[in-house]
């Protein structure tokens, strides 16, 4: 073989090569059990795990890679809300994590995290904890900053909706002066302005939406000199598009553009009444959006296991093309590999999507068209301990 082959070979090899994190909550037969952070590696088409670490509580619900070497992973605690915890890891080169400290947290059920300020505070939604925090970022660990809490008086019409608040997402905004959060109890999306000199976060006129549609998580996006915000909501199934008008006085201003069913334009509403639409992203190349659905079986997959031949059901991954009126084009829906895809994330490139299964307990990886945003092929799969809720690319 010449000089020149063994080089390609030996780039191919290892452009295929990449590692991921995984987090789950514990097995669902075992309550006490901690959950876990998996690290996998990803070469030639197979998913393996290399290390696990189960030091971040019974409940771990999502990973956060902001900070440059550490993983900020918050515990959810569902059994002992007065334990929910916010803890710190270093990222080893290998991908395995090294824990370097903990501080609790003084409002339960922890779902998502944003840095803000320029890395130099933190902001959690607390589905459970009807509110949100704020802290300090030092040396690595946090200080509480903030304690918002909602009254549970006011809420959306649906059972899932009859306790009031559940903070579900916090998101910065492109010129990182608000974090906004998606309450699907609420009905509305609280928007916060940021104090840079403090690091507190003042609460402007929120974003309300159509009763019982139940925001989860939200997504900015640029088209030129415009801004649009697109959340995704868990209860209806459906995407609503808004133009960002910034106010001088402060506070954010959102006028509807869109709204599309997670399932596309002729998704039957008899079918897809049962949908919990869950995940939204913006391909890395700005031109896509995409979105998970859960609860909804349209298809089936190959098992996980390439030696048993009994397909497994699967739920679905929505890719929209947004246009710069910030109306959506349905691209696609394509399966995600099992059931409840809470979480995916797609590669830096956007060349490939990982998505975890939740109730399927696996990660499954798929080719994806950069050009036409179409997801494509399986290039790999893994089964995971307990209901895996989050994954990233390392």
């Amino acid at each position: 073989m010449s000089l020149r082959t063994l080089l390609i070979a030996g780039l191919a090899t290892s452009a295929s090569a990449a590692k991921l994190l995984v987090g789950g909550y514990g097995p669902t037969s075992a309550t006490n059990a901690n959950g876990y952070l998996d690290t996998l590696d990803y070469t030639n088409g197979a998913l393996k795990k290399t290390s696990e670490n189960t030091e971040a509580g019974p409940q771990p619900s999502w990973i956060d890679l902001g900070l440059k070497g550490k993983a900020i992973v918050v515990d959810e605690a569902w059994n002992t809300p007065d334990t929910s915890s916010l803890h710190t890891f270093d990222l080893n080169s290998d991908g395995s994590l090294k824990h370097t400290a903990v501080v609790g947290i003084p409002r339960g059920g922890p779902v998502a995290t944003q840095l803000y300020n320029s890395n130099k505070n933190l902001a959690i939604a607390h589905y459970g904890g009807h509110g949100i925090t704020t802290f300090n970022v030092v040396n690595g660990t946090f200080e509480l900053l903030q304690n918002i809490g909602y009254a549970n008086t006011t809420h959306g019409p649906k059972p899932q909706q009859a306790d009031g608040s559940h903070v579900h997402h916090s998101v910065l905004d492109p010129t990182g002066q608000y974090v906004i959060f998606p309450d699907l109890g609420l009905d509305v999306t609280h928007v916060f302005c940021i104090d840079a000199s403090t690091g507190n976060l003042t609460e402007h006129a929120e974003l309300k939406a159509p009763s019982g549609y139940g925001p989860r998580h939200a997504a900015f996006w640029k088209s030129g000199n415009k801004t649009y915000l697109f959340v995704i909501h868990e209860i209806a199934s459906k995407i609503i598009s808004y133009e960002v008008t910034y106010v001088r006085s402060g506070g954010l201003t959102f006028k509807q553009m869109d709204e599309q069913s997670t399932y596309g334009p002729t998704a039957d509403p008899a079918v897809t009444q049962y949908g919990a639409a869950a995940e939204i992203a913006v391909s890395p190349d700005n031109k896509f959006l995409v979105a998970s659905n859960r609860n909804v079986t349209l298809q089936q997959v190959p098992n996980v296991d390439p030696s048993n031949s009994t397909q497994i059901d699967s739920n679905s991954i929505a890719t929209f093309k947004p246009s710069s009126n910030g109306k959506l084009s349905f691209v696609q829906l394509a399966p995600s590999g099992g059931l409840f895809p809470r979480h995916f994330e797609l590669s830096k490139d956007g060349s490939q999507i990982a998505v975890a299964n939740q109730n399927s307990g696996n990660v499954r990886i798929y080719t994806r068209d950069v050009a036409s945003g179409k997801i494509g092929a399986q290039q790999a799969a893994i089964a995971v301990p307990g209901q895996p809720n989050n994954v990233r690319w390392l």
